[in-house]
């Protein structure tokens, strides 16, 4: 199974996204982890080779399972690990061959183009205490079919909402 790690960098009501040229969808920077490589490095890692700046205290704010189904069948899975840091050390990239860089208020996350997952996890990223789990299921062309979400806090766990897109 892939493990993915990405790093949201959330400052003065601000989130830097990667607008990638394939679908011109927005991410959070990040990328494939290394083996041997921890969750925390491979964001680090990830995130300054995309945005060619270091991510200052980055601490874990979601643990997902992306499943991609076509009639029914499950043809593709992955782990996501996504953190958050409140600011960066260094100029981030313009422009890059993974996509483009740019900052977008917080709000901007309800409506910029993504997958549907991504705006999940990104919102709960930023307006939400604890960690998020979840399973997010989707068709090849990534339009979210189910998505089950479960949160804690130190002392409390949700166990788990689903619902449907």
């Amino acid at each position: 199974m892939q493990r993915i790690a990405n790093l949201l960098i959330y400052k003065d009501g601000q989130v830097l996204l990667l607008k990638k040229p394939r679908r011109n969808w927005y991410v959070a920077p990040g990328g494939k982890m290394e083996v041997g490589e921890s969750i925390l490095n491979s964001a680090i890692r990830e995130f300054t080779e995309e945005t060619n700046t270091i991510p200052i205290n980055p601490h874990l704010k979601g643990i997902y399972t992306m499943v991609i189904e076509e009639n029914g069948i499950q043809i593709d899975e992955w782990m996501l690990f996504t953190f958050v840091a409140t600011n960066i050390e260094g100029t981030p990239f313009e422009e890059t061959t993974e996509g483009i860089l740019e900052w977008h208020a917080v709000e901007d996350l309800y409506v910029l183009p993504m997958a549907e997952g991504d705006r999940t996890n990104l919102l709960f990223a930023v307006r939400e205490q604890g960690i998020q789990y979840g399973t997010f299921v989707y068709t090849p062309d990534f339009t979210l079919i189910k998505e089950t979400i479960q949160q804690s806090v130190e002392g409390e766990v949700d166990n788990g909402k689903s619902a449907k897109a």
